[in-house]
């Protein structure tokens, strides 16, 4: 989250006379961090959020079932090939697992950063064979909130109160003074 992620300008460019930030429109301070298919409307609770839970909701609902039809017709497949009980308990007890340990890292991701990004890294191929439990994931969170919107709001405010509490106690603050009155 950086205070000032509107900003595209190279960092050498003088900033414009009466604008903070360098360009119009845009307020001083932390920028709240887009949610993937909410972008920064979780803030206000504006710009159609109600109707985008909705449709997250029901689209990852919809691509989970569509994936457990697909899985089952692979399932076909293996019955059809002849391959054996054993394989196909194997295949079974493989996407449960990692459908819940998807599901499991899911969830938690939309709680707190990853302690470690490696570890992430390495689980990602399980998370992908998972695909379902992170589907599911995305629907429940989506019936209590945007999914990652308690982590980022979080964020969001200590870095609004911190932006804040910098401002007001720095001696010299020309934005944070007061004009006086012309005659």
């Amino acid at each position: 989250m950086s205070e000032n992620s509107g900003n595209n300008e190279a960092p050498n460019t003088p900033t414009p006379p009466g604008t903070p930030s360098g360009t119009p429109g845009t307020p001083s301070g932390p920028q709240p961090e887009p949610i993937r298919f909410f972008g920064t409307t979780w803030v206000d609770h504006d710009g159609g959020y109600g109707l985008r839970r909705a449709g997250v909701a029901v689209g990852s609902l919809a691509a989970a079932v569509a994936a457990c039809f697909v899985l089952r017709f692979a399932f076909q497949g293996l019955e059809i090939a002849e391959v054996g009980s054993l394989v196909g308990m194997l295949v079974i007890a493989m996407f449960a697992i990692c459908s819940a340990v998807a599901f499991r890292k899911t969830w938690e991701a939309f709680g707190s950063r990853p302690k470690d990004p490696a570890r992430e890294d390495a689980l990602r191929g399980l998370k992908s064979i998972g695909f379902i439990g992170s589907l599911l994931a995305y629907f429940v969170r989506s019936l209590i909130e945007a999914p990652g919107e308690k982590l980022r709001r979080t964020e969001y405010e200590s870095a609004r109160a911190q932006f804040e509490k910098r401002r007001s106690t720095r001696t010299g603050n020309p934005a944070a003074r007061k004009r006086p009155k012309r005659r």
